[in-house]
């Protein structure tokens, strides 16, 4: 497995819009989850040693079916502890990894950076590998997915 995944995306948005739909509940609300999924914050910590709780819910057919099959609940409570926080440029966090069937939970750690450019801001988000391919994959392409959701929000 490799150190760490970067993921990127330029989003043509000021730099200010895409930090607040990172870090409010609304704009959390409004794109983390990926298809298939919705999101509810129930907390909000937004500093160093602070925490983000919320549930995601299946919502759709397919992803509930999948959920389902791996014998996963429709919906898993979440929490992220913040480990940096650099207004307008840096949240890094990591996120308690504890709804994987028969796996012991273990911290996961995400950095993501925003540049700010000409014509919109940069977001490299940085992922460790999980505990296997397989849940690296998947992880991957959920991040994907949430920023591609992220892209067409800000259209």
């Amino acid at each position: 497995m490799t150190d760490t995944i970067a993921i990127e995306r330029t989003y043509p948005a000021p730099a200010a819009e895409v930090w607040r739909l990172w870090t409010t509940k609304d704009g959390i609300e409004s794109w983390w989850a990926p298809d298939g999924f919705t999101v509810e914050v129930q907390k909000l910590e937004l500093r160093p040693g602070g925490e983000l709780l919320y549930t995601m819910t299946a919502t759709a057919q397919p992803q509930i079916d999948f959920m389902q099959s791996v014998g996963m609940p429709l919906s898993t409570s979440s929490r992220k502890t913040f480990t940096e926080v650099v207004e307008g440029t840096r949240l890094a966090y990591d996120s308690l990894i504890d709804f994987v069937p028969g796996m012991p939970a273990y911290e996961h750690a995400t950095v993501v950076d925003f540049a700010e450019i000409d014509d919109g801001v940069h977001v490299v988000m940085t992922v460790d590998p999980m505990h296997d391919e397989e849940w690296t994959q998947r992880l991957v392409a959920g991040r994907e997915n949430e920023l591609d959701n992220l892209a067409k929000l800000l259209r």
